[in-house]
């Protein structure tokens, strides 16, 4: 019996490595890969550009469209085909910049205040000087409470919150315990069947009510409001607010302060201090109307399944605060090296290999899956006013998926976007047939740690467009790094966050990934695929 089950395992063993011996790795076109992005690299040079010359790169900003047109110029001076920008959509909103914000504290005392303001709110269009008041305005009846009181106020909007010691370094790298565990898949819970409707409910209600709130606080004349910051230690983590969208009240300049000079405020007021401020915003829309969004693309063209796409890509797009470094330029380099990689050494793919860098991607993956929408596949739009109201992840279609021409053509898509954090392998999104393939595409990087196919998933950046509609898209497994502890949409996130040597490698896997995708005689598999009306 031992030795028949002793036979049987060799037997398993033996089958399973004849599967992964079987996926074809062109190891002497990995070599020249790996020579060029380890000692011909241009990725921390070109971040430099990307951050310190061209700056962070809000959706429709100028400086989004200077991001663009330097992608492009780069990516032409290669030799990379069909280099342009493309519109997902016509009507995204107003351009929007800041050139500086001062907050003085000047009674009871005096005090510079650490302050950024959201982006699409307006500018105080010179100094402003107010009481600072803290009152609840979180519904409307909250509203009505507040009428004719606020007029010349500063407000605050959120409570005083505790002071937590962080528990984790600041910078980490996975250790072999946290690489263990991501092999295995851990069984998801039932869902809860009216999870979903509850989410968009409130999303609705909060979107209404931050329309009325932005329109209330202009007819009241609130000089500004005050919100804390998300991290401590002085970090000023700073997204949206006011509104994009022409037409719409963008509310009255509305500004992220320090947690702990935030606290400072919320506990003189509540001490019934005369709490005084002196505001100094320079920001502005920079258009009157919606102006459409776009991509930036490039190729690299096959030859014999050119019609077929291996796409690669990663989110241009920024917030303000920082220079956008690991969020994510860093993606958009890598992928820009890894094409400008699979130039220099002379790659003839079969497939053609895309480069797709993302609009949108913080405003609800917008420009992937605008690209998806076009050329991949949809489901009809929504014909309920209240749905075609929500963002398009949201959003419930009329009928069954439709898929475009190029859907049979596609190969798949590859993302990077979870800031400078090396890889250490890929999530496989359970789709199981590409375990053994990816498994021995990371073989020859082992020695540079990257070792694990997991078949778990994981969600929030542009593979997930393509993965909604059933096509291959896949994220990499990164260490964290520091990114939610120090850069993620803060005004840390700049070039010094960044470690050069893990932009090499990542760009050397991922060229690599890109060409093993274009030279297979098959494209991926895809994993069995339940369409929305059948969930």
């Amino acid at each position: 019996m031992r030795a028949w089950c002793f036979g049987a395992g060799l037997a398993v063993l033996g089958a399973a490595s004849a599967v992964q011996a079987a996926e074809p790795v062109d190891l002497d076109m990995v070599s020249r890969i790996r020579d060029e992005a380890f000692h011909h690299s241009q990725a921390a040079a070109l971040l430099k550009e990307l951050t310190e010359t061209v700056g962070p790169r809000l959706t429709n900003s100028p400086a989004y469209d200077h991001a663009s047109r330097w992608a492009g110029d780069k990516l032409g001076g290669w030799g990379l085909a069909n280099v342009h920008d493309e519109v997902y959509d016509p009507a995204f909103g107003r351009g929007w910049e800041f050139r500086s914000a001062r907050v003085e504290m000047l009674s009871p005392r005096q005090l510079p205040i650490r302050a950024l303001p959201k982006a699409w709110t307006p500018g105080t269009d010179g100094p402003v000087e107010g009481e600072v008041v803290k009152v609840e305005l979180a519904k409307q009846e909250d509203l009505d409470a507040q009428k004719g009181k606020l007029r010349g106020k500063i407000v605050l909007l959120d409570d005083a919150r505790a002071f937590e010691p962080a528990d984790k370094p600041d910078f980490r790298r996975y250790d072999e315990e946290a690489i263990g565990e991501l092999r295995t898949f851990p069984v998801p819970e039932d869902r809860d069947a009216g999870a979903t409707d509850k989410r968009l409910a409130e999303f609705r209600k909060r979107q209404a009510f931050g329309k009325a709130l932005n329109g209330f606080l202009v007819e009241e004349g609130a000089l500004a409001t005050l919100s804390i910051s998300s991290r401590d230690n002085g970090i000023l983590r700073v997204m949206g607010g006011g509104s994009r969208k022409a037409g719409e009240s963008a509310g009255v300049p509305a500004l992220t302060v320090s947690a702990e000079h935030y606290n400072q405020l919320v506990r003189a007021v509540e001490g019934k201090q005369d709490v005084r401020l002196r505001i100094d915003v320079d920001a502005r829309f920079t258009s009157d109307d919606n102006l459409p969004a776009t991509n930036t693309y490039a190729e690299l063209p096959g030859s014999g399944k050119a019609n077929e796409l291996v796409v690669i890509g990663a989110h241009m797009d920024s917030w303000h605060t920082g220079t956008g470094a690991s969020d994510n330029g860093a993606g958009v380099v890598v992928m820009m090296e890894a094409m400008r990689i699979l130039k220099a050494v002379g790659a003839k793919p079969k497939r053609t290999i895309r480069l797709a860098l993302w609009g949108g991607e913080e405003q609800g993956l917008n420009g992937s899956s605008g690209y998806v929408s076009k050329y991949l596949a949809a489901y009809p739009e929504p014909t309920d006013p209240e749905q075609k109201a929500l963002p398009s992840a949201f959003q419930r279609g009329t009928g069954p998926l439709q898929r475009k021409a190029s859907y049979d053509r596609f190969s798949t898509y590859f993302n990077f976007d979870n800031g400078t954090g090396r890889i250490r392998g890929i999530y496989a999104q359970e789709n199981h047939a590409v375990v053994p393939i990816f498994k021995a595409w990371l073989e020859p990087f082992h020695d540079l740690g990257a070792t694990v196919v997991t078949t778990r998933n994981t969600g929030s950046t542009d593979h997930i467009p393509f993965d909604r509609v059933g096509l291959p898209g896949f994220q990499f497994v990164q260490d964290p790094a520091d990114y939610f502890s120090h850069v993620h949409h803060t005004d840390l996130d700049t070039y010094d966050h960044v470690v050069p040597e893990d932009l090499k490698q990542a760009a050397a896997i991922i060229a690599s990934f890109a060409y093993n995708a274009a030279m297979r005689e098959e494209r991926l598999p895809r994993k069995p695929f339940r369409e929305r009306d059948e969930q």
